[in-house]
């Protein structure tokens, strides 16, 4: 599947827009916030912040991935939000596209419980490490099969950069295009990473309203 162009400075409409937050759906291929460089200035942040100025970053997602992104309208608003992020309060969901023939779990969810590290002299790639890795911890469940790949949702509990990569390469069945951590004939399948923020679900920090946003994967 060919990558979605993202022409340089496009408008991004809001998923959800109030004085406090907005909730974007992010295009696969497009960074989150500014790279190194002036190649790589072009970002999501960057974008809605062209016509929400007080719009901040409150959490990322890779440059590879698409879906549901939060951003803060304030540094107050920010505060709250990257709180309930930090408390593991915030709900995310993702689905992927894998190699080969995952089999379900005995129970409808299954756990990998697998600790990450950066690999430094491989920055910025990650690995697992039982020694000195960060505990990291991601729920899946299959959602189906295909002639040679497997459709999983995805709940990272633990946020670990990288992390349902790594955790899914490790599983022996690494999602479909990822350019990073899967062998060239599984990037070959697919013409973008397979990864998708579907869900996210959160408390309003000012309202305390309950909020959930769904985003259909685009492949």
């Amino acid at each position: 599947m060919a990558v979605t162009p993202n022409p340089d400075g496009a408008a991004i409409e809001p998923v959800y827009v109030d004085d406090t937050l907005l909730v974007l759906d992010k295009p696969g291929g497009l960074l989150a916030v500014p790279g190194r460089g002036a190649d790589k200035q072009d970002c999501l942040s960057a974008r809605v912040q062209a016509r929400y100025p007080d719009a901040l970053i409150v959490h990322r997602l890779d440059m590879a991935t698409s879906g549901l992104m939060a951003m803060a309208r304030g540094p107050a608003a920010q505060r709250e939000l990257s709180k309930a992020f930090a408390a593991r309060e915030v709900k995310k969901r993702y689905i992927a596209v894998v190699a080969g023939r995952l089999e379900a779990p005995p129970r409808d969810w299954g756990v990998i419980d697998l600790p990450i590290i950066v690999d430094w002299p491989n920055r910025p790639l990650r690995i697992v490490d039982h020694r000195l890795g960060k505990p990291s911890l991601t729920r899946w469940r299959v959602l189906g099969h295909e002639e040679t790949c497997t459709r999983v949702e995805l709940e990272p509990v633990t946020g670990r950069s990288h992390q349902l990569r790594v955790h899914l390469r490790e599983l022996g069945h690494p999602i479909l295009g990822d350019a990073l951590y899967a062998p060239l004939e599984v990037q070959a399948m697919a013409g973008r990473l397979l990864l998708h923020a579907c869900a996210l679900s959160f408390v309003h920090p000012l309202t305390g309203t309950a909020l959930a946003f769904e985003s259909a994967a685009p492949f």
